[in-house]
């Protein structure tokens, strides 16, 4: 990527990787803890068939178990104000206070087709979805806890902070990758390099340890046990060549 900021077709080149190759370069080129940038908690993809979303975040608490949250009449306003005013692609991240007592839920065919008009293409919540169906014909990507029936008092409450989801800290802006296998938020100063990182590493596996256990048929044990150690050295010796680390062989 060049800059510091990806372009938009760099987030298009983004969208073409699953979370996990992206995931596999991530760890070469970062100093952060791999335990914290990703869902520790199972989440599920209600739209696997939509391939990989990638958007920066846009937060949002909501507690739908909480009547009096709907007497601040202003408060969906103010929200969209600010979901407008970040560049998009966006992913919309909700918190629910509920969870995981999921009662009800701020987003279902009307809040998607809301957020889709202000430049969403998904949303990651650890509280539910609805009308599902109708989500899937917008194109609106759902990683969530569950499907639920209503929305209750689903309000509103807080709006631009720093949220946890699934075991993960999200700050608003933060750019975020996510697909049936889950989500990875990227650290900022690790955005630069990442795309480049991952497509490496996808192609150090598929030089090395991959074809070396895919095409093993007619082989004995031990040549394949050989051939596999020999493909996980030049794996390694590929990596630390590149990035002064072994990967993950």
């Amino acid at each position: 990527m060049a800059g510091s900021t990806p372009s938009n077709g760099d987030l298009l080149r983004l969208k073409r990787v699953s979370t996990p190759t992206l995931f596999n370069g991530w760890e070469q080129v970062s100093k952060h803890d791999r335990r914290t940038v990703v869902n520790r908690g199972e989440v599920r993809d209600f739209m696997p068939s939509f391939g990989p979303m990638v958007g920066r975040a846009v937060t949002l608490v909501v507690q739908p178990s909480e009547p009096k949250h709907i007497e601040r009449s202003d408060a969906p306003a103010e929200y969209r104000n600010y979901v407008a005013s970040i560049a998009g692609p966006k992913i919309l991240v909700i918190k629910d206070l509920d969870a995981p007592d999921v009662i009800g839920t701020y987003v279902g065919e009307v809040n998607s087709s809301l957020h889709r008009a202000l430049g969403c293409v998904g949303i990651i919540t650890d509280g539910g979805v609805r009308d599902l169906q109708e989500m899937t014909s917008l194109g609106f990507k759902a990683l969530a806890a569950r499907l639920c029936v209503g929305h209750a008092y689903a309000w509103p409450v807080r709006w631009n902070c720093e949220v946890e989801v699934f075991g993960c800290k999200i700050r608003p802006g933060q750019l975020l990758h996510a697909d049936q296998h889950g989500f990875l938020a990227v650290p900022e100063d690790d955005e630069q390099s990442i795309l480049e990182a991952a497509h490496f590493m996808d192609g150090n596996e598929c030089d090395t340890v991959i074809p070396a256990s895919q095409l093993a048929y007619g082989h004995s044990m031990e040549a394949v046990q050989a051939n596999l150690r020999e493909a996980e050295g030049r794996f390694r010796q590929a990596a630390a060549a590149k990035f002064g680390r072994k990967g993950e062989w």
